[in-house]
């Protein structure tokens, strides 16, 4: 019984693979005939003078080299055109001397190095649960809160904590990337809670 259905199965899929294979076939006849007839009519040779290959011209394209002009040639946008002036037409130039040396304005100082405001103070520092990450305790001195933060989290929606150490803490200032110690200090007087 078990043969019978298989024998069943296997002609079936045969009869089916049969109409497939005719159905393509039966297709193909159809439709190549009208294609590769309307391109062979349609054909046209392309007017090449000489056709053999010009080596000077490959090795002279191989030896030229990418000279920019200053403009980005991945931007879309296009820099702004300077008029260029000779250099017979610049004027002279005058030796000065300066604080900062011999030649033009002084840069400007770097800018001071990065603190906490005034009035917050690092007094101290904990462990979370589990001792999974630092927290490193601040005192207003003006308003008498404590701000408790971890590693990572921002603090006064300026400030990054970078890493709480035993002595001082690194911090980071989002707008300008700058970056900035603190001490640990003590207080006299603990916070009033």
């Amino acid at each position: 019984m078990k043969q019978k259905r298989q024998l069943a199965g296997l002609i079936a899929l045969l009869i089916i693979a049969a109409g497939v294979w005719g159905w393509y076939l039966r297709r193909n006849q159809l439709v190549a005939p009208t294609e590769t007839g309307s391109l062979a009519q349609n054909y046209h040779l392309l007017a090449v003078e000489n056709p053999h290959i010009r080596i000077e011209e490959i090795e002279k394209a191989r030896k030229t080299e990418y000279k920019s002009t200053g403009r980005n040639i991945f931007s879309a946008v296009a820099l702004p055109t300077q008029v260029s002036q000779s250099r017979s037409a610049d004027p002279p130039k005058i030796v000065v001397n300066t604080p900062c040396g011999v030649y033009g304005p002084c840069p400007e100082p770097p800018p001071p190095p990065l603190t906490l405001p005034a009035n917050m103070k690092f007094f101290g520092y904990g462990t979370g649960p589990n001792g999974a990450s630092r927290r490193a305790f601040f005192h207003d001195t003006n308003g008498d809160d404590v701000y408790i933060v971890n590693e990572g989290q921002i603090f006064l929606n300026r400030f990054r904590i970078l890493k709480i150490g035993n002595a001082s803490l690194e911090f980071e200032e989002i707008s300008s990337g700058r970056k900035g110690t603190a001490p640990l200090e003590e207080q006299t007087t603990g916070p009033s809670a």
